[in-house]
């Protein structure tokens, strides 16, 4: 009996997560400001480690997520679908669709409500100024916004750029799809069986095994719990430096 109820209450945090993430669940309050500057230049890099947005396809539809929010970088590549509530005088129609691309640090020296938006607990997104300027006006600064996490739409499949040296694989993987945010990596050379890779930081994964030489495969598994296997994305003949494309989440 202890058992039955232990797997029936998993399997409806499961049921609950999914359904939260594909747009099901309902909306959350939160604020929103803006950074980067109107080409959002100041948003390139980041804490997930993406580097150039616009090559990487996420453009200036991002966002820096706060302490509560980014969960230590577990929470990179999720999307989320905004809109501005609540301020007629500053608030515009319509919603925007972002992706998490960065990390929005608390300032403890100043209150939640009065400069300190990225304080733990608040939820609260410091969104690239392009985008910003579609939900809300300019001189709004900041504005109360409801949010809901939606399904990533990705062009092309999941990229994996291959850094670092011999026996120090760190793999830097883009454009997910689906959920977006990823729980667990596994590689697998054309010599090994599959091996998990650990998280170095953002979204790049290291595997400390000695790959060159071989074709590498890639698991990708998501927070929603689905999995991904891009069987032989980089031929043997791969570098450090390179980056390769796999399969896709379906949305």
């Amino acid at each position: 009996m202890v058992l039955y109820e232990f797997l029936l209450v998993g399997l409806l945090s499961m049921f609950s997560s999914v359904q939260g993430y594909g747009g099901g669940g309902g909306w959350v309050t939160a604020r929103a400001t803006f950074y980067g500057g109107g080409d959002a230049s100041g948003t390139m890099g980041g804490a997930c480690g993406y580097g150039n947005l616009y090559s990487q396809g996420y453009g200036t539809n991002t966002a820096a997520l706060s302490t509560a929010m980014f969960n230590n970088g577990l929470s990179c590549g999720s999307c989320y679908e905004i809109k501005c509530v609540d301020d007629p005088k500053w608030c515009l129609p319509g919603s925007i669709v972002v992706t998490a691309t960065n990390f929005c640090p608390p300032n403890n020296a100043l209150p939640n409500d009065a400069g300190g938006w990225c304080n733990p607990p608040q939820h609260h997104f410091d969104l690239a100024q392009p985008v910003f300027q579609h939900i809300a006006q300019y001189r709004s600064g900041v504005v109360p916004v409801s949010y809901r996490r939606v399904p990533c739409k990705r062009r092309g499949g999941i990229r994996f750029t291959i850094n670092g040296h011999s026996y120090f694989n760190l793999v830097l993987i883009t454009n997910v799809g689906g959920a977006g945010d990823i729980q667990s990596v596994a590689i697998k050379g054309s010599r090994t069986g599959w091996q998990p890779m650990s998280r170095n930081w953002g979204q790049n994964w290291q595997s400390n095994n000695y790959l060159n030489g071989q074709s590498l495969s890639f698991k990708v598994t998501t927070s929603d719990g689905k999995t991904m296997v891009s069987n032989n994305a980089a031929p043997a003949g791969w570098s450090f430096g390179q980056t390769f494309s796999g399969a896709q989440f379906r949305v």
